[in-house]
């Protein structure tokens, strides 16, 4: 611990006195990147007074990004967990998973399986027309709801274009690991892109995406293979999306509108390794499979109006409609004639979304004081069938359940610029709840702009999540398991503190140097858990547990002539004080500590019309109690260690014929990794069936290489 602490307070002085060498260094602010997130209306990063981290859309393009899962990899604080069973990718932040990291596109929470923006599948969020992606971490609860606990992630699409015509198309060819063929192996994505501007006021986007993931075979041997032992099948399953989506707008002076509609499709095949035999006398006999198919489908509508009222007042509204339906189709499978029979398709989940946010801004005439005041409804009708799982209503009997949540929520947040370099920004949103008592939430932002460019943040925010369907209506009894939901569970509390120092700085000589540190505290009460309330092996999910985190992290940033090389590093404490309800035992709530770097590299030749781009990051050995019991049968905590690992990604692109032409080569995971070890127990406890020994966390289907062509057609 006292290396970890030695090398943040000697990065953090050697990068103090670097910039106060005067006769060598000039103060001067970073190139300004307007951001909106959480702000009044569109300003620079130095003018916000949260610390916002921007993925602009040359990163984007660097990766060969298709989707979210892509691209966050390399990101501190943020661990992406893979799934080859069902597919999906899911973001964990400070430790904590999808349910308390909020996901938008153009400040619009994205309808997933259990929330709205959260739990979202990333591998499900297309990248096609993003112009950047917007990063804050911290309580946003007062301007975003519930949820939005260790942060957001706003997803701003590009609205418009520079030419009359903007018209683009892509073709990429990708390996799973070391499998790539063109027609049963690898991945293989299609899109295509065209934007018009009608005159200075419309405009029209129109773009789609084809995306065909043939499944990871490692050691199985795919959908075919005719034999009973146990290889048909795929380690991670096919998975094939389809995208589309449009926009409308139009703008003239300070009135702007806009209509997007974006459609998903998705389906994920399942093969089943069993073959089932048939009687075939007198000859052979043949055999059959029982398979599944899991069908996604996606509309999402989104209007937007923004511009003055009275002349005056600036106003900001969106109405947005999200409709997901989740189908199973069964089916046999005939092994010796390869055609599907006996089909059943029908809808396991679905969650329609009427949702709408706006505000008002600018009513006072001093540009010293801003105030702001929205409101945000969401109305969520969901269904869930036994076959998504089997569910308890109230009642003695599991069954299909429909349930309507509802939250009509105000808030309001004042900007004070007592000084030209002091600001405040204090903020409360109160929310009624449907289902559970209402909530509010409430923060307070400092800014102050020292001499030599030196920025300084501060905020305090207490945010709250509510509990998701799962948590709520849960009943997986029978004579091996008994997991249970509970109706009466209320929203979980938590308070986040935050203390950043942000500077950039120019030398004579043409390079530059920004630096960015920043302290977070993050304290959750009444955490819903699932937890062991009575031997022998019954489980519901409970308001118990208590979660503390802190986190210290910096980034270096220099930019010289061609070269941009970015260094980062992040510390972070977990304390969880786990209570097993009835049995009187309890976890050791001691902070456990886990360290990230992250680096990447970048050469421009401008020569050659190449850029080179080298990414690291480092996961440090992570740390977790967990509930199990002994070779007794007595109920006990183990601390479970997952084993540290690398990833590392290359790419180079180059353009050719004045950037009509654009060609991007690279690989990802370079270290080949594929599962990780996660050792169980706590150094020599034994026993039981979650006791001491070894397993493996699934991460990716290792090393894999990826060629990208993307042709422009602009002209005016």
């Amino acid at each position: 611990m006292k290396i970890k602490i030695t090398f943040f307070a000697g990065l953090l002085f050697c990068t103090y006195s670097f910039a106060q060498q005067k006769d060598t260094i000039k103060s001067a602010e970073k190139l300004s990147e307007v951001v909106v997130t959480g702000q009044f209306e569109p300003q620079s990063i130095k003018k916000s007074v949260f610390n916002v981290r921007v993925i602009s859309k040359e990163d984007i393009k660097q990766l060969a990004a298709n989707n979210l899962s892509d691209v966050l990899n390399q990101y501190l604080n943020i661990t992406i967990r893979n799934s080859g069973s069902d597919g999906r990718s899911t973001v964990s932040m400070f430790g904590l998973d999808a349910q308390y990291f909020k996901i938008l596109i153009d400040n619009i929470p994205l309808v997933s399986d259990t929330g709205m923006g959260t739990n979202v599948d990333l591998t499900q969020v297309n990248l096609d027309d993003v112009e950047r992606i917007e990063i804050i971490e911290g309580s946003m609860g007062v301007t975003h709801g519930a949820n939005a606990v260790t942060g957001i992630l706003n997803i701003i699409t590009k609205k418009g274009g520079t030419h009359k015509w903007d018209i683009s198309a892509t073709v990429q060819e990708e390996t799973v690991g070391n499998e790539y063929s063109f027609s049963d192996k690898g991945r293989h994505i299609q899109s295509a892109k065209i934007g018009h501007n009608f005159n200075d006021n419309w405009f029209v986007n129109v773009g789609g995406n084809h995306n065909n993931f043939e499944g990871f075979y490692d050691n199985m041997k795919g959908k075919d293979h005719y034999a009973t032992d146990g290889l048909r099948g795929y380690s991670w399953l096919p998975k094939e999306q389809w995208v589309g989506n449009a926009m409308l707008g139009y703008q003239k002076n300070s009135f702007k509108i806009f209509y997007k509609f974006d459609y998903y499709g998705e389906n994920v095949d399942y093969y089943s390794p069993i073959l089932v035999p048939q009687d075939n006398y007198p000859f052979p006999e043949t055999y059959f499979t029982r398979d599944k198919r899991y069908i996604t489908n996606r509309f999402y509508h989104h209007l937007n109006a923004n511009g003055k009222v009275f002349s005056k007042l600036n106003y900001n509204v969106s109405i947005s409609h999200q409709k997901q339906e989740r189908d199973a189709e069964l089916f046999d499978y005939q092994m010796e004639t390869q055609k599907e029979s006996k089909n059943n398709r029908f809808t396991y989940q679905s969650k329609e979304v009427f949702y709408s946010t706006g505000a008002l801004s600018n009513f006072f005439n001093n540009k010293k004081v801003d105030f702001q005041l929205g409101y945000e409804i969401t109305n969520e009708n969901g269904f869930y069938s036994s076959a998504a799982g089997t569910f308890l209503d109230n009642q003695l009997q599991s069954k299909d359940v429909r349930k309507r949540l509802e939250n009509y929520d105000i808030f309001t947040v004042a900007e004070i610029s007592l000084t030209d370099k002091f600001s405040i920004r204090p903020g409360l949103r109160y929310s009624f709840q449907s289902a559970f008592e209402n909530q509010y939430a409430s923060s307070l932002g400092l800014r102050y702009l020292f001499k030599k460019g030196l920025e300084a943040r501060a905020s305090l925010g207490k945010s709250y999540r509510t509990p998701n369907f799962d948590e709520l209506y849960t009943y997986f009894v029978d004579s091996n398991h008994n997991v249970q939901g509970n109706p009466n569970l209320v929203p979980e509390n938590s308070t986040s503190y935050e203390v950043s120092f942000k500077r950039t700085c120019r030398f004579d000589s043409g390079a530059q140097i920004a630096n960015n540190l920043a302290v977070t505290f993050l304290d959750v009460n009444d955490r819903i858990d699932m937890v062991l309330v009575e031997l022998p092996g019954k489980y519901q999910y409970i308001n118990i547990n208590k979660y503390k985190m802190w986190n210290i992290s910096t980034t270096e940033q220099y930019a010289y002539k061609n070269w941009n090389v970015k260094v980062g590093a992040a510390l972070v404490g977990i304390s969880q004080k786990l209570d097993l309800a009835q049995l009187n035992i309890s976890s050791d709530d001691k902070f456990l500590y886990s360290l990230q770097l992250n680096s990447s590299v970048s050469y421009n030749i401008p020569k050659w019309n190449t850029l080179l781009a080298l990414y690291y990051k480092y996961n440090g050995q992570q740390q977790q109690f967990a509930a199990g019991t002994d070779e007794n049968g007595k109920a006990k905590f183990y601390l479970n260690e997952i084993k540290p690992y690398s990833w590392i990604d290359a790419s180079a692109r180059k353009t050719f014929f004045n950037n009509k032409f654009e060609v991007t080569i690279g690989a990802r995971n370079l270290f080949n990794i594929t599962s990780v070890q996660i050792t169980q127990g706590n150094g020599g406890a034994s026993g039981g069936a979650h006791g001491s020994g070894s397993s493996e966390l699934m991460l990716a289907y290792g090393r894999s290489y990826f060629l990208k062509l993307t042709y422009n057609l602009n002209f005016n």
